[in-house]
């Protein structure tokens, strides 16, 4: 399953707490396959991975 990285300081300017969340040891597939549905952009940031389907533009700037 694929999760982006962002660091603290980022995600604090962009409003990352703002979006859904669960703990880092959760299941990325198991939350995609029960909430968040397989198209789901997650970013990690910190000791949480966030939904940020509503604002792609957070997933998409994390570009490798």
């Amino acid at each position: 399953m694929r999760c982006r990285y962002l660091k603290k300081t980022v995600g604090a300017a962009v409003g990352i707490a703002d979006f859904p969340n669960f703990h880092k040891s959760g299941s990325i597939a198991g939350m995609k396959k029960l909430y968040y549905g397989r198209g789901a952009l997650l970013v990690r940031c910190g000791s949480y991975i966030y939904n940020v389907t509503a604002c792609p533009s957070i997933y998409w700037s994390l570009a490798k």
